[in-house]
């Protein structure tokens, strides 16, 4: 339902599944760019993620390290997720094009402590290049590349509360779905917390379990296989000559 309400909006819906088939949190997926995505390999090296602190004239949007040490890793992008962001980037490529010059590009500013060392980068328009900048190729932008970090998400899950009418629902809760399902699915815990980021067994058993009749009935699937549909496929193949 929620796919099939946003199919044009393509930077939501690839944000969306990749969330969704990789467990990975809110931040991390926001704080993305191409550099991090091997889709020949299908690997997405998550290393950091975006925040918000006080705005000012350079915007609000912050790239710092993972949660923790741990969650710094390797995820597997499953042939679903692949095509999607093959498709979103050939977009994305076109979407360039199109705006030309009007396109926005960033780069990343050094934010260093009392002691000069860096503790986190801050998304800065790039207004005019310039050899010291080094632009950073942001994956989950609007049609004319510019970045609104976590707030992508808050239109749409406006929509998503009020007039698809389900309430409790995050962008976050993903992660806990993609928990559930690959562990009723008859996957390792091990492996599951190795792919959420977790450091501990304990926090995977404690927060992304549920037990309830649609997982016991999932047990035996896998999570691609649980959540394929002919919506998904129609998103995935986003068109790129619009």
């Amino acid at each position: 339902m929620i796919l099939l309400r946003f199919k044009n909006n393509y930077t939501f819906t690839c944000a969306f599944l990749t969330a969704c088939y990789t467990g990975m949190r809110t931040g991390e997926v926001l704080a993305l760019t191409w550099d991090d995505i091997d889709l020949e390999k299908q690997i997405i090296k998550v290393n950091k993620t975006v925040y918000a602190k006080t705005k000012d004239e350079n915007g609000r949007w912050y790239l710092g390290t993972t949660k923790t040490e741990g969650s710094c890793r390797d995820v597997y992008i499953c042939d679903t997720l692949k095509i999607a962001l093959q498709n979103y980037k050939k977009n994305q490529e076109n979407n360039k094009k199109l705006y030309r010059k009007s396109y926005h590009n960033y780069y990343l500013k050094e934010v260093k402590n009392k002691y000069g060392k860096i503790v986190e980068y801050k998304i800065i328009e790039l207004k005019h290049k310039s050899k010291n900048r080094s632009q950073i190729n942001l994956v989950f932008t609007k049609n004319d590349g510019s970045y609104s970090g976590t707030d992508l998400l808050r239109y749409p899950f406006k929509i998503i509360h009020k007039e698809l009418n389900i309430k409790n629902c995050r962008f976050y809760d993903l992660r806990g779905s993609f928990a559930t399902k690959t562990l009723r699915g008859g996957i390792e815990i091990k492996d599951v917390s190795s792919v959420l980021g977790h450091s501990r067994v304990e926090t995977t058993e404690n927060y992304y379990i549920s037990s309830n009749e649609e997982t016991k009935r999932s047990a035996s699937e896998s999570f691609e296989q649980i959540v394929q549909s002919k919506v998904i496929d129609e998103i995935i193949n986003y068109d790129t000559e619009k």
